[in-house]
């Protein structure tokens, strides 16, 4: 199995009060797999692949990505695995305003170093890829918010990573530019094989999704 999550829970303690954020989820995801997670504000979705994504370590539980569990990492290696297995896209693009379009995808690439010349063009042909190849000098400033959210798929995936976690990737678009971008994903996922794990709270865009689970109160469940 590509990625299994095992018995998951995430316990926070808030002013003296205990709070369940993820409630022992299990579910294995297959390479390549494009999964969509559902539920309201507070449902514990954000914090489940923020679990997964290396960024929070869980109360109890396991993550296996091909067998390694990553919560067991030191900071060194989650490091590496956040760095070239995960590529991470969130509700707002949070582009740098002070870089061009190009220079913000090859942020990553500071955590991943390589051969400036050979990231320099992986950064060309993916904004070419996501159509603003044209758009590469322009500051986030002078893109819309569709072109600015390209540069964010882009950005995630500069690694070359296996999974990319995408919490609300469109949730500040209109209707038409959520569409294409969600077309752009699942071109991603079909001709690079990444697999994708997309939260959100709109259903329509959540069964575009190979499959689909609903979160509420911590737990995962079919839809």
């Amino acid at each position: 199995m590509f990625l299994h999550i095992e018995n998951l829970t995430k316990i926070y303690t808030v002013d003296h009060e205990t709070l369940v954020g993820v409630d022992n989820i299990s579910l294995s995801i297959d390479r390549g797999e494009f999964l969509s997670i559902v539920g309201h504000s507070g449902s514990g979705k954000t914090t489940l692949v923020s679990i997964i994504g290396g960024i929070l370590k869980p109360t109890a539980g396991r993550v296996l990505l091909e067998g390694v569990d990553i919560c067991t990492l030191d900071d060194s290696k989650l490091s590496e695995y956040r760095a070239n297995r995960i590529g991470f896209m969130f509700q707002f693009a949070s582009l740098l305003p002070i870089l061009t379009a190009k220079e913000n995808v090859l942020l990553p690439g500071i955590f991943n170093p390589g051969p400036k010349t050979d990231k320099d063009k992986i950064a060309r042909d993916l904004l070419e890829m996501v159509g603003i190849g044209e758009k590469l000098d322009s500051y986030p400033s002078q893109l819309s918010g569709g072109q600015q959210r390209r540069v964010a798929i882009a950005r995630a995936l500069l690694n070359k990573p296996d999974i990319i976690l995408a919490d609300e990737p469109t949730g500040d678009l209109d209707e038409e530019t959520e569409a294409e971008i969600m077309h752009l994903l699942q071109e991603i996922n079909k001709t690079q094989g990444v697999t994708i794990i997309l939260i959100t709270h709109n259903l329509g865009l959540a069964g575009k999704a190979q499959k689909q689970y609903r979160m509420s109160r911590g737990q995962l469940a079919d839809i």
